[in-house]
């Protein structure tokens, strides 16, 4: 199963959560974006409808797939701003 967690980190002069290297939109406070962390971290755990999918990955290329509603990932939260405190 695929594990999915998502980063709380200081950004553009606030906060956001990260995946990977995309950074949701920044958040004033800490508060904020951990709970919006929490958040997007529940919502991928929802089952849902079958979709088709189709990415951009970074040498341009795009991908297409089928995605199982009922197949959701693990989901985490870290918040790294608790380790520059």
């Amino acid at each position: 199963m695929v594990k999915v967690t998502y980063h709380v980190v200081a950004h553009d002069e606030g906060y956001a959560y990260r995946l990977g290297d995309v950074y949701s939109e920044p958040y004033p406070t800490h508060e904020e974006a951990l709970a919006a962390a929490r958040q997007a971290a529940g919502a991928q755990q929802l089952a849902d409808g079958d979709a088709e999918i189709s990415w951009q990955d970074s040498q341009g290329e795009w991908h297409h797939e089928h995605a199982d509603g009922a197949d959701r990932p693990m989901t985490d939260v870290v918040d790294d701003v608790e380790d520059d405190r």
